[in-house]
């Protein structure tokens, strides 16, 4: 029965470890934490299985750092004694600022460094040169330092992590992972931790692991309609773009939201037509810059925004052929912009309390499915997933039911009651909006985010390190506007709000109309005392004393 309930003090952690958990609140290890760790802690190898947002990166990170505690008590040799190879550069950093979390009380002796970004690998060779005791990178930036010898694993490299397991070959890193071995001795102690089992995982076992110890938790893939709910509802095109305004507007969903779609056109198309109604979004795709991306997902976090529109690229990218990747890099010499192909939101990505997912476009595959939900009603948190299908996605729809209903009947997807003909009085501005964003605009929009984020990007490597509070004042929802934006847009007249909604909508409404007046009467009552300050004559009032009248 221990066993069941075992703490973290339970566990014989180092008490700088215990310390900096506390800190982190967490009071009690999740299932996959109080499996693994002890394992891990027994010097095994592992392949776990956990669903996304059960607490896998601390279930691998705190028995690293226990056991880099215990050798730096034996040697005071400096050494590159853990690789955690991830498959995108996202996942990279968050497993960085979880391992600096976790070593707050040891950061002298246990150093982490993050090889994954999109900087010169000579910029990155100072920080190589003074062996951090952790690297985390993906498989084909740790290879190129491998093969540029700023890196060496041969001799001292004890401990090997592949986080996001499923996801690696899907990514494109088979050979590099390939190769990569090659480079490191032949005794190691190595973790693969997945969100799912296919056949790339069970490849990477054959590959990595020796003799492991196989953790597959009896849980389903994501959590049940207790914490979870998830609905479908049947729209087509034009209703999509209906039903995403209704839900935005009137404010019918609450909470940060994320919202899928499966292509970077599609991204500013709808980031353009919200735009048409004053309803403000950043974008996460593979075009942006690494920082850029990495500070809009922390401002998300620290709830500087409500809505992001995410692109999940790789379904559509994983068939592309050899010649298809030529030509990108024939038209990248030309000056086109190329994606980034180590990115990915949807995956292994820690969003903190989002309240709502919303697959604009259906994911292609049930793994697509589960990594975008998994971002919502993460550890105890509740959550929503509303899944928008077309006819044409309808198969794609019975192939994540069968996938989800096969594990617990409890997963199923509901039908989301919504009467579309109560809508109906919207079409007509969604119509006039949609027309608006044209293919031209959408390319412009492209076009002026990247060149905005590549500025902001310059900033956020240089001006904000010697300048961190002007940090909060580098915001990225603000309004591209290369389409035509209709001022009567902006505002929702009350006879087109369905009887049956006003009770929802009208006070929220109501509410946003008393405080842009709020906001109107304050600014006024600025510009007022700025402007008199500038002229001292108008700071002048004249007074007509009243002559007092005698009391005689």
């Amino acid at each position: 029965m221990a066993a069941e309930s075992l703490g973290f003090h339970e566990m014989g952690l180092d008490e700088r470890l215990i310390q900096a958990i506390a800190k982190l609140n967490w009071a009690q290890p999740t299932l996959i934490q109080e499996k693994a760790i002890p394992l891990a802690l027994e010097g095994k190898d592992l392949l776990a299985r956990a669903r996304t947002g059960s607490g896998k990166t601390a279930a691998y990170a705190i028995p690293i750092i226990e056991h880099l505690l215990n050798t730096k008590k034996s040697t005071c040799e400096q050494a590159v004694r853990a690789v955690v190879l991830v498959p995108t550069k996202e996942l990279g950093q968050q497993v960085q600022q979880m391992i600096r979390q976790l070593t707050s009380y040891c950061t002298w002796d246990v150093r982490v460094a993050d090889v994954s970004g999109q900087v010169d690998v000579s910029a990155q060779r100072p920080i190589l040169m003074e062996k951090p005791d952790i690297v985390i990178g993906t498989p084909s930036r740790v290879l190129l330092h491998l093969e540029q010898h700023t890196l060496s694993l041969c001799t001292s490299l004890e401990m090997l992590v592949i986080d996001e397991a499923d996801l690696v070959f899907s990514f494109g890193f088979e050979n590099d992972l390939k190769n990569l071995l090659g480079h490191l001795p032949k005794i190691y102690q190595a973790f693969l931790m997945s969100a799912t089992f296919n056949e790339d995982v069970q490849a990477l076992k054959e590959l990595v692991l020796h003799n492991p110890v196989i953790l597959k938790l009896q849980e389903s893939r994501l959590p049940d309609s207790s914490q979870l709910t998830q609905y479908r509802i049947n729209c087509e095109e034009e209703e999509k773009f209906l039903l995403i305004y209704t839900l935005l507007k009137l404010s019918l969903i609450r909470g940060k939201t994320i919202i899928f779609v499966n292509s970077i056109d599609r991204c500013y198309r709808l980031k353009l037509f919200l735009e048409q109604f004053s309803i403000f979004s950043c974008v996460l795709n593979s075009e942006l810059p690494i920082h850029s991306r990495c500070h809009i997902i922390g401002q998300f976090n620290r709830g500087f925004y409500d809505y992001v529109i995410a692109t999940d690229e790789h379904d559509l990218t994983d068939a592309a052929s050899t010649d298809e990747v030529k030509k990108k890099k024939k038209n990248h010499s030309k000056g086109a912009k190329v994606k980034d192909n180590e990115y990915g939101v949807s995956r292994g990505i820690d969003f903190q309390n989002v309240s709502n997912v919303i697959n604009f476009d259906f994911p292609l595959t049930v793994e697509s499915y589960i990594h975008r939900v998994g971002r919502t009603a993460r550890v105890d948190n509740q959550g929503t997933a509303l899944t928008f299908v077309s006819h044409t996605e309808l198969p794609l729809l019975q192939q994540v039911e069968e996938a989800l209903t096969g594990e617990n009947m409890d997963c199923a997807l509901k039908p989301y009651r919504f009467r579309i003909e109560e809508i109906e009085g919207f079409r007509y501005r969604c119509k006039d909006a949609m027309r608006s964003v044209t293919k031209q605009s959408i390319k412009e929009a492209r076009l002026k985010e990247i060149r905005q984020e590549l500025l902001n990007s310059e900033k956020l490597k240089t001006y904000f390190e010697d300048n961190p509070r002007d940090l909060q004042l580098l915001r990225h929802d603000k309004p591209l506007h290369p389409a035509i934006v209709k001022p009567h847009l902006k505002n929702v007249p009350d006879y087109l709000v369905p009887q049956t909604l006003k009770a929802i909508a009208e006070p929220l409404i109501g509410k946003r109309k008393r405080w842009r007046r709020r906001v109107l009467k304050d600014n006024t009552q600025k510009k007022i005392k700025a402007y008199k300050k500038q002229n001292p004559l108008k700071n002048f009032t004249y007074t007509k004393k009243r002559k007092m009248k005698s009391a005689n």
